[in-house]
């Protein structure tokens, strides 16, 4: 998990289920996202516009490549080799609001995609070959082709202001996103067709999707509570107390057990479903 204030990236080991070491130099880093298929490791360093690629077993080893201004979401297609990471970037600079497009294998920056607003987060969908990445305002899904990861390829409007978290499910093709004005919105991921809404106990960050469960946890920081969704139902089934502020969190999809990084009490709650 990122550890933005401490500048590292935090190592729970999920058998066991203990904090195990920190990953250090990586500074504001805002988020992690590892790669099973091809044994990387990737974080988004907003306090020095860059991106760390390592290999888990080789955690000394960081490489990092400089994008936009301050990069928040990633999402990569292991294919290509193609990293994208969505830049939240600066209102006081002109055109910082953008999409870095860093290719993982020659270690250096292929393109930049201007986009309309702040960027949120960010997913990419083998099935489809398309990148998905939230704009908070104008509330949006932008798309971009993984075979033409240059341009804005397709725009999706979500009607809710403050596109934040963002998922998909793989077997129904709907993606998932959470608004600020605490909105749940399911849309096809093909063609961006509104499915359906859920409401929220307010405004969301980060969520994740356990698809065997059929189930969406959505993190709310103010009061601090957890949102459980039954996305076959389109429903909410529960809200789970957390702490105020808790709004990270990481998913165990093969234990079904969910992490919530509590900042008040400096701990991790861990929740078990199913």
């Amino acid at each position: 998990m990122a550890h933005t204030a401490n500048d590292a990236v935090d190592v729970i080991d999920c058998a066991r289920g203990v904090f195990t070491h920190s990953i250090g130099g990586l500074p504001g880093v805002a988020g992690v996202l590892v790669d099973g298929a091809r044994d990387l490791a990737f974080t988004s360093n907003r306090g020095e516009d860059t991106v760390g690629l390592f290999q888990p077993e080789a955690e000394d080893k960081i490489v990092k490549v400089g994008v936009g201004v301050h990069p928040n979401g990633l999402a990569f297609d292991s294919r290509r080799g193609t990293l994208l990471a969505a830049n939240v970037g600066d209102p006081a600079v002109p055109g910082s609001f953008t999409l870095s497009v860093v290719d993982v294998d020659a270690r250096r920056l292929r393109s930049a995609i201007a986009v309309p607003g702040r960027t949120r987060w960010a997913i990419y969908d083998r099935g489809l070959d398309r990148f998905f990445v939230n704009i908070a305002a104008p509330s949006q899904i932008i798309v971009v082709a993984g075979d033409a990861a240059s341009r804005i390829a397709d725009t999706y409007e979500v009607p809710a202001t403050g596109a934040h978290g963002l998922e998909l499910d793989v077997d129904s093709g709907r993606l998932f996103c959470a608004c600020d004005e605490g909105q749940l919105v399911a849309l096809d991921a093909a063609t961006g067709r509104v499915l359906g809404m859920v409401g929220l106990s307010g405004a969301p960050d980060v969520i994740f999707l356990d698809p065997a469960l059929g189930r969406l946890y959505v993190a709310v920081g103010d009061p601090g509570v957890i949102d459980v969704i039954d996305v076959r139902a389109m429903r909410r089934l529960e809200t789970v107390p957390t702490e105020p502020g808790a709004h990270t969190t990481a998913l165990d999809g093969r234990r079904h057990r969910l992490y919530v990084f509590l900042p008040g009490t400096h701990r991790a709650a861990v929740f078990v479903d199913g």
